[in-house]
């Protein structure tokens, strides 16, 4: 199992459970207890548990205060209500960068299901976790819909976990289209989900062209974990008002900078 999915794996089981032992961890993941003890390690300096002698514990709820509100507390419908125009402009723009024939992976997220709305009746193929995508494409017979396996996330229709990320492990696209829930002023792409990050790292590796959709309330949004820096991203495609300085950093790690 590789690195992100065995960690993704030891972190829903201490979540879903409140706690698990290294021993217990070993046997879920097949590895060494000194590999899980690094891996406690490397998750409790992220914040995401809380490292106690012989396993690892949820973080408590002055990390939650500190963190700000965990993504399973923003339903997707609520996200979805937001910067609604802009969203649509950059999922109109995004979706044009699509060819016939092309291999699509589509990440989950409010403005990733617009473009799959955007899509209807192209000759291509989707691959996808969100059932927001599922939904907007399921009745349309030109689009050949590939829905990742995984465990579901309800709150954000979803699908994570290390069957997801395996499966895109063995697949190969011709373009991928990454959401976010914010860019740092150096150009990291962040996600607040420890669950989602190695998902979208794994879309990542699918495929040779990542576009990166984001609208102006992302610069600088939310975000503990990186996802992955600004020269990662071949495309950036976002709002006319989004911050100039962080835009001219794409550019400048040699991104495509779209604004709408």
């Amino acid at each position: 199992m590789l690195t992100d999915s065995r960690r993704s794996a030891i972190l829903h089981r201490v979540q879903e459970t409140g706690s698990a032992s290294v021993s217990d961890l070993a046997r879920l993941v097949q590895v060494s207890e000194s590999t899980i003890r690094r891996d406690l390690n490397r998750l409790s300096g992220q914040g995401l548990l809380r490292r106690v002698r012989g396993g690892g514990t949820g973080v408590g709820a002055e990390f939650a205060a500190a963190a700000g509100p965990e993504p399973d507390d923003v339903p997707f419908i609520e996200v979805a209500a937001r910067s609604v125009s802009s969203k649509q402009r950059i999922a109109a723009r995004a979706a044009a960068l699509v060819g016939e024939g092309d291999v699509v992976v589509l990440d989950i997220g409010t403005t990733t299901a617009l473009i799959a709305r955007e899509l209807r009746g192209r000759s291509i193929t989707v691959i996808t976790a969100s059932l927001a995508v599922l939904d907007e494409l399921r009745e349309d017979p030109s689009t050949e819909l590939i829905l990742l396996g995984g465990v579901l996330r309800r709150s954000y229709h979803s699908l994570v976990g290390t069957l997801t990320e395996e499966a895109l492990h063995r697949l190969r696209a011709t373009i991928c289209f990454l959401g976010t829930s914010g860019v740092q002023p150096d150009g990291t792409v962040m996600d607040t989900t420890g669950t989602e990050v190695p998902v979208k790292r794994a879309i990542l590796g699918a495929a040779p062209r990542a576009v990166l959709v984001a609208d102006e309330t992302k610069f600088p949004g939310t975000g503990i974990l990186p996802v992955c820096p600004a020269r990662d991203i071949s495309t950036l495609v976002t709002s006319a008002s989004s911050e100039a300085r962080t835009l001219d950093l794409f550019r400048h790690t040699g991104s495509d900078v779209i604004t709408v």
